[in-house]
């Protein structure tokens, strides 16, 4: 019996399953074939990622990582960059799904920096959703800022708007502020508690988004923004995009694998370059 393969070839970004006759499928339906091997043909799509990210990574290193604007032509590649990602984050959670297999880290620490990847590539282009509060919150200044620091929602009794860590001053301003400030740079900080509520948020947001009553977009900017902010906590380096788990716990890299797979699967409700493209 001839086995299903990937097709990679030098004039396409990212890569497809075939199957023995050579059609297209899935990864779901591909470990549903007559002989499947789920136990490895879930790490080898893993393993096909990270290749992908490691060529996207030298090819678009400088403009992911803002050090300048891509040029017309590369906004096109771009698109076609973030919905290769996007697909293959959302094909293998899909997939993962349907066994019985369990979670790896690993899995998290791969879908967790394609979807730092995808979240700056639709950054570079303009096409991100908007965060929790965008256009609402005061300018800090310079100096050391004081203040309580805390997890503020949209919409406390809906969850799909999404929450952002803010810090508000004696004098009542509302600063922006991010998990890696509070886990690295203010004091005070109970950093286990921190991490639990972010967990919790993040949880939360993703399960709350497939709510039919959701906005997709503003849905969409509220769940890239705590999953962005989680990752940017956990990458092995200020420079680097690999995402690590830190806490070594499978459940941290389900929650990454379901974020990523729940955000591609929100935008594929607006945005042209997903909209079919998720089985």
């Amino acid at each position: 019996m001839r086995l299903p393969q990937i097709d990679a070839t030098d004039d396409q970004i990212g890569f497809r399953w075939l199957s023995s006759e050579g059609s297209v499928l899935p990864l779901r339906e591909v470990i549903a074939l007559p002989g499947a091997e789920p136990d490895r043909w879930l790490p080898t799509h893993l393993e096909a990622l990270d290749d992908v990210l490691i060529e996207v990574a030298g090819t678009y290193g400088e403009v992911l990582g803002g050090g300048r604007r891509p040029t017309t032509t590369e906004r096109d590649a771009l698109v076609e960059v973030y919905a290769t990602l996007d697909r293959l984050c959302w094909e293998y959670a899909d997939a993962h799904a349907a066994t019985e297999l369990p979670g790896s880290v690993r899995a998290g620490q791969i879908i967790g920096t394609a979807a730092l990847m995808s979240i700056r590539t639709r950054e570079a282009i303009s096409m991100m959703g908007a965060p929790p509060f965008a256009g609402d919150l005061d300018e800090p200044g310079l100096g050391v800022i004081g203040g309580r620091a805390g997890l503020h929602w949209v919409t406390p009794e809906t969850a799909w708007p999404g929450a952002r860590w803010l810090v508000v001053t004696d004098d009542g301003l509302r600063l922006p502020a991010t998990l890696t400030m509070l886990l690295f740079d203010a004091s005070g900080v109970d950093k286990d508690a921190t991490l639990t509520e972010h967990r919790e948020a993040l949880i939360q947001v993703t399960d709350a988004v497939t709510d039919p009553a959701a906005e997709p977009m503003q849905a969409s900017g509220a769940l890239d923004w705590l999953l962005f902010d989680w990752i940017m906590a956990h990458r092995d380096g200020p420079d680097s995009g690999a995402v690590e788990i830190r806490s070594g716990k499978v459940a941290d890299a389900d929650m990454i694998v379901a974020a990523a797979a729940a955000s591609a699967h929100i935008r594929a409700r607006f945005d042209p370059a997903l909209v079919g493209s998720l089985a």
